[in-house]
């Protein structure tokens, strides 16, 4: 089964490089015509030794340095095109998979929630890009003419041919073992270099939090300890390759001289021409450059093949959406219908066997102690979490036949976490959507009670938002993603701790905001934390490791947990600590 799931992501692959053959097969028509010129400098130093020195005429030197700069410009010409040709293949293939890369990379926890990453599929995409555009591709596609220039030296004299083959075949053998020694170190450093950047991207997220805690210098030893790591296997692998490249350089330096030196020796003895011995030497450059660029290259070549396993690996685990049927904005029937949640690689379920339904005009509280399942059921009925098992439906479809642009627009969701996007709050509030109507953008503030906080900024709706949500305090914040939940007027509004940071007025705006929903017929899930923003629910239900314990109307609910003496009131237990991401 996972070699069927792995084999899908690659011929994605290969179709997707399919689409290119095209441009491909025009860049190896070039190149054929690229090294039949190259055959021009040898040939000339033949016409010029043993024509033009040995009859003296001038003409004869002219006519042929005219052809010869005709046939370099042309080859110069054809090479240019090829290259460019190349590149534009790379770009393809990044404007190809670009986009759902990106949504690989942005849904990464959710598919590797049971491993780690080896890389971002974004840089995979990039990997494999660069080997396009770099002098590798050029080198393979003039490979196969090696044997051509080798067999012309040979034509020569065999002993230029022995020494050439021989030579050739040695370049090879340090082709291959650059390969085999520095491929294990090679993974391993991408590995190390991931989760470098991973650490620092966090860190970075957190910066207010470490500074808060005094963790600047804890948190600076763990990044830069993982980064001297991953430099010294840089430097390792760095030292090798230049080992490989130097040699073959120096070796590939030496047979030409020693070409130079058998091909004197030879004409020394009347076995052949000065003109030949300058042509083998000029042949012997053209067959073995390609493999003295491969090898220097190695490591382009490396990567990019890492990259094309991880990202047939990813492609594999995560194939894009297939395109659905648009359906009409659904009512705000709400279905849940037994909901099991068990994380990847592990066997305990995080909710199990959840069922519950909501109509139009109803709100329902969900309360339970920390790790109860909250935050998770609330990422469920959003559609941002597949469940293992059971069905969340809206409106009577099931939330995964609605396209994920499509759902965002039927359900506002209000994290635990508010966190805004670079761009203006007008932005962020319409979600980034291009057509967005202004009055839409300012009636979801009014509803949310955010438009006087939003005025009161720098460039009200125009303000930029920055990294972390700048000068904004985490209330303003709140209450600004309360607006983008409720832009649209979604039929479900999903809140999550909505007041975990409002003052009074801004608690006073959010009751104000739920009842705006009920009015409109939307139905509104709470996530609660405080027992003020359960006074507008009309259900209420408990949540324990997972399990509904209790459900009904929010007096019945309230009344047996305040006669269950034995048990903590579950309002209380909650505030003693916030909902988990659990």
């Amino acid at each position: 089964m996972r070699h069927h799931e792995h084999s899908y992501g690659h011929e994605e692959l290969r179709k997707i490089c399919g689409r290119m053959r095209g441009t491909l097969i025009s860049a190896a028509i070039f190149s054929f015509f690229v090294n039949l010129l190259m055959l021009t400098a040898p040939i000339y130093m033949l016409q010029i030794y043993d024509r033009v020195l040995t009859s003296g005429s001038e003409a004869t030197l002219v006519t042929l340095s005219l052809l010869m700069a005709f046939l370099f410009l042309m080859m110069g010409s054809l090479d240019y095109a090829r290259g460019r040709l190349l590149a534009r293949v790379g770009a393809r293939f990044q404007t190809d998979l670009d986009e759902h890369v990106f949504l690989l990379d942005l849904n990464m926890d959710q598919i590797h929630r049971n491993r780690p990453t080896t890389a971002s599929a974004v840089r995979d995409v990039d990997a494999i890009r660069r080997l396009f555009s770099s002098p590798v591709v050029t080198a393979v596609f003039d490979l196969p003419w090696t044997p051509v220039f080798l067999l012309a030296i040979t034509v020569f004299h065999p002993w230029l041919g022995i020494l050439a083959v021989t030579g050739g075949a040695a370049l090879v053998t340090v082709a291959l073992l650059a390969q085999w020694l520095t491929r294990g170190p090679m993974a391993t450093l991408r590995a190390q270099i991931t989760h470098t950047d991973k650490v620092a991207g966090r860190l970075q997220t957190e910066r207010q939090l470490v500074q808060a805690l005094g963790l600047a210098e804890t948190t600076t030893q763990q990044w830069k300890q993982l980064r001297n790591t991953a430099l010294s296997t840089g430097l390792w692998m760095s030292d090798r390759q230049s080992l490989f490249a130097v040699t073959s350089k120096t070796f590939r330096q030496f047979l030409q001289s020693a070409m130079l030196g058998l091909g004197a020796y030879l004409a020394l003895q009347g076995a052949m021409s000065p003109g030949a011995m300058i042509a083998g030497s000029i042949l012997l450059s053209r067959a073995l450059g390609p493999v003295d660029i491969v090898v220097s290259h190695w490591p382009t070549v490396q990567q990019a093949k890492a990259a094309w396993h991880s990202l047939s690996q990813r492609l594999s685990e995560a194939p894009p959406e297939v395109k659905r049927t648009t359906l009409p904005t659904p009512e705000a029937d709400v279905t849940v219908s037994n909901v099991t949640v068990i994380p990847t690689g592990q066997s305990f379920a995080v909710l199990q066997n959840i069922s519950f339904a909501l109509s139009p005009g109803t709100a329902l509280g969900v309360i339970g102690p920390s790790g109860a399942g909250k935050s998770t059921l609330a990422q469920v009925m959003t559609g941002a979490l597949p469940p293992t098992a059971g069905v969340v439906r809206l409106g009577g479809a099931a939330l995964h036949h609605y396209m994920p642009e499509v759902l965002g627009r039927h359900i506002g969701y209000l994290p635990q976490r508010v966190a805004l996007f670079d761009g203006t709050i007008a932005e962020n509030i319409a979600g980034f959507q291009t057509d967005a109507d202004d009055t839409d953008i300012v009636n979801a503030a009014l509803a949310a009670g955010a438009h006087e906080v939003i005025l009161s900024l720098p460039d009200g709706y125009d303000t930029v938002v920055a990294p972390g949500g700048g000068p904004m305090s985490g209330g303003q914040m709140q209450r600004i993603c309360l607006a983008r939940a409720l832009f649209g007027a979604p039929p479900l509004v999903v809140l999550d701790e909505p007041n975990s940071n409002l003052d009074h007025d801004g608690s006073v705006a959010l009751s104000a905001a739920i009842q705006g929903v009920k009015a409109r017929g939307g139905a509104v899930v709470i996530m609660a934390h405080r027992p003020s923003v359960i006074q507008h629910c009309d259900q209420l239900m408990v949540l324990d490791r997972g399990h509904i314990t209790d459900i009904g109307p929010r007096e019945d609910i309230l009344r047996k947990t305040v006669r269950s003496a034995h048990q903590p009131h579950p309002l209380h237990s909650v505030e003693r600590g916030g909902d988990g991401q659990s």
